[in-house]
């Protein structure tokens, strides 16, 4: 049988919208919430904004801030946002409370990260897909640190599916634990165990959605594939609307004189979950 390969963006804590997760499910299948854990952060644009950490299974939230003179995106809102606000929809863009449609260009961050970004050929083709303003993939400055990559392939003998989960540095290494903690019990043991550069491709083996890149709102997507693990891809969704790390609500003393009177417009993709192109 053809393996089939899958896009799972964690993005930006950006690129397109979660499901509800439900519950978790451990290694062999039994419910767990996990426990909350740090998670270091180390690029330059959360250092100089205090931010030294994030927490798996954390709940966010708290005072949303301006971004000061003198860093990146001076004057868009930063924080607020809590975990049951990172649902959206597959469309690149969801997942930004309060705000509908495709596209991230001149958001705020109401979760600190930045989203995934997608080529400048594929903004060329669809514009909503435009996020140049955030750098490459391999931006340093990033919230998190650059892109990166890990691969979670199914063991199961009757479908060879591999998801290719896509985020920041951070939010990657902190997922590889929580789904090798969760989901165990249908991973191969040549998933990632640690992050790997981000390799962007024109498509995805085994499936390509069409509609990604039509400017007719009205293209339904393309299926599924029939043979796709669906018990890995269930685990998989859970785990990430569950784990991936959020900001608590704590802000540095120099910026809780900033807060915003609504965040509800204003806000950062969290596209943890099978955004698929």
């Amino acid at each position: 049988m053809a393996d089939v390969d899958v896009v799972v963006v964690s993005a930006g804590h950006g690129g397109g919208g979660a499901e509800s997760p439900g519950e978790s499910t451990s290694g062999d299948g039994t419910s767990t919430d996990g426990e909350p854990s740090e998670v270091p952060l180390s690029s330059s644009s959360s250092i100089s904004l205090g931010k030294s950490s994030a927490t798996a299974y954390g709940d966010g939230g708290g005072d949303s801030i301006v971004i000061p003179d003198g860093e990146p995106f001076v004057g868009r809102s930063a924080g607020g946002g809590t975990r049951d606000q990172i649902f959206g929809s597959k469309t690149y863009g969801s997942g930004y409370p309060g705000i509908t449609g495709c596209g991230v260009s001149g958001r705020g961050f109401p979760f600190w990260f930045w989203p995934v970004v997608w080529s400048d050929a594929a903004a060329e083709i669809q514009p909503c897909l435009n996020g140049s303003e955030y750098g490459d993939a391999y931006n340093t400055s990033r919230f998190g640190g650059p892109l990166m990559e890990a691969t979670f392939i199914s063991n199961s003998s009757s479908s060879s599916t591999t998801f290719h989960v896509l985020s920041d540095n951070s939010t990657v290494t902190s997922l590889i634990q929580s789904v090798d903690a969760n989901c165990s019990h249908y991973l191969s043991s040549s998933s990632s165990s640690s992050p790997i550069p981000f390799n962007r491709r024109a498509h995805v083996d085994g499936y390509n959605n069409s509609a990604t890149f039509s400017s007719n709102t009205n293209v339904t997507d393309s299926p599924l594939p029939s043979n796709m693990d669906t018990n890995l891809s269930v685990c998989l969704n859970q785990t990430i609307a569950l784990a991936v790390p959020l900001v608590d609500e704590a802000f540095p003393s120099s910026f809780v004189a900033h807060p915003l009177v609504s965040v509800a417009v204003l806000g950062v993709v969290m596209s943890f979950l099978l955004l698929l192109f």
